[in-house]
């Protein structure tokens, strides 16, 4: 019997589609934009995958919508700590339930959320027990969280059906989340927790700093903006890559954020998800360019939540320009690109091999999952 101790952010990623960029501090605001919370669905999509396991494991968690609720849906096997978490929660509750795990040692301490959920849980587990985390907030670049919800689900069945799991230290990163609202990335290593992996289910750190390829980038644009016919929308995603985009356009852009341009003029700046939405009926034409995301490989998931499963059905595959260096995608070591729409439906649709714009005129096939 493996115990397995459960903490939910419910709060986590409640920023990401409403264009705030976070959910530090500021549910109020993103529910008062519309967002939906979505965490606990993504720790259903992980954890249902153990409902034919109910007999060789069972959980410790906490109370209402940090692990009980869900757990019960499940028909798994659980009991609680003695303690009652606010509504809504804060990091308070998450340390507090954090503690209370670390008392009783559970196996392995299964958790849904952010970089802000990994760090609060390493200031208390530190490496004391193994961790893995479930991806369900805006910012992931630590180590720690399966590429999808799905494949923190394969680890924990790989261990249950007895198969060798690697147990391997991985970094727990966060930004600075004021400053990366106002387009700056700033993040800091806090230390490393020990990590259940098996394969390439659980994400590399996410890859820092500036690329400075520059001659690529400009061909990139360059390429881009070649393609671009008059009256098409065309979305344009977060990261360095479109923003080189943006650049030879002589437009503003939001480095952190979706920006929308129609016939190389700046429309809007900083899209929602309800935004998006309401310009695709606009627009019988649309595009969306998006980068991939440095040592993770990811295309929809991690900081562009915006791209939600509903938007991304209306816009549709073949209407996704994927850019990206050769470099980047070298340094993937032969993991395919990523989509974690939110959607298991969708993702399992969209599966399969992904153009990448990589210079003027260069384009490469990649696989996608």
């Amino acid at each position: 019997m493996i115990t397995f101790g459960l903490i939910i952010n419910p709060l986590a990623g409640i920023g990401g589609a409403v264009g705030l960029k976070g959910s530090d501090g500021v549910a109020e605001e993103a529910f008062a934009r519309g967002a939906v919370a979505k965490a606990t669905e993504r720790t259903r999509q992980a954890l249902g995958m153990l409902q034919s396991y109910c007999d060789q494991c069972r959980f410790i968690t906490a109370n209402g919508q940090m692990g009980a609720d869900l757990l019960a849906d499940l028909g798994l096997s659980f009991t609680t700590v003695d303690y009652q978490p606010g509504s809504p929660t804060t990091a308070t509750d998450t340390l507090e339930v954090a503690r209370r795990l670390v008392s009783v040692k559970p196996d392995v301490i299964v958790f849904s959320g952010g970089d802000g959920t990994a760090r609060d849980i390493y200031g208390v587990v530190g490496d004391e027990i193994p961790v893995l985390g479930i991806p369900a907030g805006v910012k992931i670049h630590s180590g720690v969280y399966g590429i999808t919800p799905a494949a923190s689900g394969e680890v924990l069945v790989h261990l249950l059906n007895g198969g060798l799991v690697d147990i391997r230290e991985a970094e727990v990163r966060d930004l600075d989340e004021d400053a990366f609202r106002q387009n700056q990335v700033r993040a800091r290593h806090f230390g490393d927790m020990r990590v259940p992996q098996v394969g390439h289910f659980v994400q590399s750190v996410k890859q820092g700093g500036v690329e400075s390829e520059e001659l690529v980038l400009a061909d990139i644009a360059a390429h881009v903006i070649a393609e671009m016919t008059p009256d098409t929308l065309y979305l344009v995603g977060s990261g360095k890559t479109t923003q080189a985009i943006m650049d030879d356009l002589y437009l503003d852009n939001t480095l952190l954020g979706v920006d929308a341009v129609c016939d190389q003029q700046l429309i809007a700046s900083d899209l929602t998800e309800k935004q998006i939405s309401a310009l695709l009926d606009d627009y019988q034409s649309v595009v969306a360019i998006v980068s991939v995301m440095g040592g993770q490989g990811h295309v929809f998931g991690r900081g562009n939540q915006q791209f939600s499963a509903d938007v991304l059905r209306r816009i549709g595959k073949k209407n996704i320009w994927v850019v990206s260096t050769k470099t980047k995608l070298t340094e993937l070591g032969g993991r395919p690109l990523v989509i974690d729409s939110g959607d298991p439906q969708l993702d399992r649709d969209w599966a399969g091999t992904m153009t990448v714009i990589t210079g003027f005129r260069d384009e490469v096939v990649y696989p996608l999952k």
